[in-house]
């Protein structure tokens, strides 16, 4: 027998429910090579967590899956924590399938091995669960959310007591616990009642999550001048429908527009292919509804409401969708002009951005003589630098990345929607202030630190044959690197699997640098089965030099 058929067998003949035995048969019966795909391979418990499509099968998630990754987290913690008797969790899910289910069975596993867990009530952002690790003084956090991915996904994110996802030397540990737990005949599925059980949190919490991230904006006045600025929000049926409307509601803006159809939390997202904010397609009914109601700025965000997206209105009254690299760069103007006017700036503050953001954040950073910190691609890296340099008593501005997530200040340890969306709007209001809008703030930008382009394609290859794709496709470009970018000469090559070199974690990208400053990065997604190419160029001709490096890298 291959040895994916050996997988199945033992769920057809192993401790596993009746149901989950007879949707194997079907799936065999029915589509040998979803089966296989199902079984091919272990789904693995990344230094991340998990993330993969529902369904039965050892590369799916399901509740066995979900059930032995939580009992190798509690075994860490108790491993790493021994004789501690008030160890905590805190457990939240977003409105994709089986969310809810997921966190029940997280929440069960962690209280049956004797750890007492605060569960959300409802749906939750990512963000919130992050902020609540440090206020309930847990040590270990796990939100069940599978981000922007279509809706036959979901997933298992791991935190730690610091807020922030797990990074080394947690995460490889954690691996290596998960890993040992390699069937459910293994996992306390029975909820236990030591320690208090499973605890439910509620409004109390978001509460102190709403006051301390709004105790971060930087501009009330300009706000109540600008109270009537147009928002249309949709939160893609996820859940920042819950908290971004209020946040935006307490800083005063009075009109505030919704695409009822997509308030819904729905996990089959039935109103866009996709519920990501960086597809323009995501946000067309946002769009028109702004052009229904003359809005000046429309704010979506994600599933799990912790990245956004946004579109404003153009100079030629068109809505403008601004990419990820553009929305940062604009909070970032607006946040370190503010602190600099409020006397806020001085020694001991700092940004983060991740490698793939394009070069415009650091040189705003810069201009402000304010130190910006390279990482990897992953918020967890900018929450890493924020712990470590919190406690040399440094202070964290904000930091971003290219794929829609920002935040600011220190109360939460990811990428936050509710906030970024607050700043956002608190940024066109002080754009009004000066006569501008959002688009005119991003010109502005533009003609004092140069004309930036940054665009993201990625390539999808599903599957083993996939997977083996992509590898090959790193190793020729490791192999054989290209001579130039778009006809300037190569300067040089940057290759994080060599973390001597590059004094970051080893991961698997690639960076190619021309002498014209243009750069391309190359990685495999770590949370799809996708490859992605980033171009980030600086010069009065950008739109054509992108379009050549496109043409050059996805031939």
């Amino acid at each position: 027998m291959k040895e994916f058929e050996q997988k199945a067998a033992a769920w057809l003949n192993g401790d596993f429910d009746q149901k989950t035995k007879m949707q194997v048969l079907e799936l065999r019966n029915t589509d040998p090579a979803a089966f296989e795909d199902a079984f091919y391979k272990n789904l693995e418990f990344g230094t991340g967590g998990l993330r993969g499509i529902i369904g039965v099968g050892t590369n799916r998630m399901n509740r066995y899956t979900v059930g032995m990754a939580t009992q190798g987290l509690a075994n860490y913690i108790l491993k790493r924590f021994p004789g501690r008797e008030d160890l905590s969790v805190c457990v939240s899910y977003d409105s994709r399938n089986y969310s809810k289910e997921f966190a029940k069975i997280t929440a069960d596993v962690m209280s049956a091995n004797g750890i007492h867990v605060y569960l959300f009530d409802n749906i939750r952002p990512t963000p919130e669960l992050s902020y609540s690790i440090r206020l309930k003084g847990a040590v270990a956090g796990v939100m069940i959310t599978a981000s922007h991915n279509p809706k036959e996904y979901n997933g298992y994110k791991a935190f730690w007591s610091d807020g922030g996802q797990v990074t080394s030397p947690e995460d490889k540990e954690i691996v290596e616990e998960v890993a040992k737990i390699g069937d459910p005949s293994k996992v306390r599925f029975e909820a236990g009642t030591h320690c208090g059980g499973i605890e439910i949190m509620g409004r109390e919490v978001d509460e102190r999550y709403i006051s301390d991230i709004l105790s971060l904006t930087l501009s009330p006045e300009a706000c109540a001048r600008h109270k009537d600025l147009k928002i249309v929000y949709t939160p893609l049926h996820g859940c920042g429908v819950r908290l971004v409307p209020e946040c935006l509601q307490r800083l005063g803006f009075s009109n505030i527009y919704h695409v009822p159809e997509q308030d819904v939390s729905d996990g089959d997202f039935p109103t866009v292919v996709s519920p990501n904010p960086e597809e323009p397609a995501a946000l067309e009914m946002a769009v028109h509804k702004a052009d229904e109601v003359g809005a000046d700025l429309v704010i979506a965000t994600d599933p799990d409401a912790d990245r956004m997206g946004i579109a404003v209105r153009g100079a030629d009254g068109r809505m403008t969708l601004f990419n990820g690299n553009q929305t940062a760069a604009l909070m970032t103007y607006y946040i370190l002009n503010r602190w600099k006017e409020l006397g806020k700036l001085g020694p001991g503050k700092y940004m983060v951005k991740t490698i793939v953001t394009g070069s415009l954040l650091k040189e705003i950073a810069d201009s402000f003589s304010v130190p910006c910190y390279d990482v990897l691609t992953g918020f967890k890296y900018i929450a890493e630098v924020v712990r470590r340099k919190e406690a040399e008593g440094w202070e964290f501005i904000c930091g971003g990345e290219e794929s829609y997530g920002f935040n600011l200040g220190q109360f939460v340890r990811d990428k936050d929607a509710q906030i970024s969306a607050a700043i956002i709007a608190e940024c066109a209001a002080w754009a009004a202030d000066q006569g501008l809008s959002l688009y005119d703030l991003m010109q502005k930008i533009y003609r004092e630190y140069g004309l930036h382009r940054d665009a993201m394609v990625y390539i999808v290859r599903k599957g083993l044959e996939g997977s083996r794709e992509i590898s090959e496709m790193m190793s020729a470009l490791r192999s054989d690197p290209p001579k130039a970018l778009a006809g300037s000469p190569l300067a040089r090559v940057v290759d994080y699997l060599e973390p001597e070199k590059t004094g970051l974690p080893k991961s698997n990208v690639l960076q190619f640098f021309s002498e014209d400053g243009d750069v391309v990065s190359v990685r495999p997604s770590g949370t799809e089965p996708k490859i992605k190419f980033y171009f980030s160029v600086r010069c009065d001709d950008a739109d054509a030099k992108i379009a050549a490096l496109k043409a050059q890298f996805l031939k």
